[in-house]
């Protein structure tokens, strides 16, 4: 039998394989959704947990900046309570006692220095050195070397083998 005016004959199980279909996509859609979701919330997560550790980073530094000096600053107060107790005595205490406990205050200066790779720089003898010495003067001189360090006036120093302050000399020249 011919369908009139050219018409297919009518499958009855087409619209349940359409229903099918659209029940599968759904599945797939709604497993996308919830995959999506998940992924949204493992993103929210990594960005909050990376704003912690900037945070956190940021305290961090702030606590290096405000509290950097302080175990330097420790190693000076023996020092600075030496100091103390020398003007506290400089009334009833001889030149010799004070001359002592000068050297003993001086030895725990450098010695608290030393322990924060700060070294003195004395150049006594070397040649004269521009990027470490400071040429307060030339002074003629027939023992030393032209050019080399014949007097230190004030000592320099390094942190880390990095120049603080020069070494300030009188550098020797040849006599006229």
């Amino acid at each position: 039998m011919t369908e009139p005016h050219g018409e297919q004959p009518i499958d009855a199980t087409q619209p349940l394989e359409g229903l099918n279909e659209l029940a599968q996509l759904e599945g797939e859609l709604a497993e996308a959704r919830a995959q999506a979701a998940q992924q949204r919330d493992l993103v929210l997560r990594a960005a909050a947990e990376l704003d912690n550790i900037r945070k956190r980073a940021a305290r961090d530094v702030e606590q290096a900046h405000r509290y950097a000096l302080e175990k330097f600053v420790q190693e000076l107060l023996p020092a600075v309570d030496s100091l103390e107790l020398a003007v506290a005595s400089a009334g009833r205490a001889d030149a010799p006692s004070l001359a002592a406990g000068q050297e003993a205050t001086l030895k725990l200066l450098l010695r608290a220095l030393e322990k924060f790779a700060v070294v003195a720089i004395e150049p006594q003898g070397e040649a004269f050195d521009p990027q470490r010495h400071e040429a307060m003067v030339a002074q003629e001189s027939a023992t030393a070397e032209p050019d080399s360090v014949l007097q230190v006036v004030q000592r320099g120093y390094e942190l880390n083998g990095r120049l603080l302050r020069p070494a300030r000399v009188i550098v020797a020249k040849a006599p006229e």
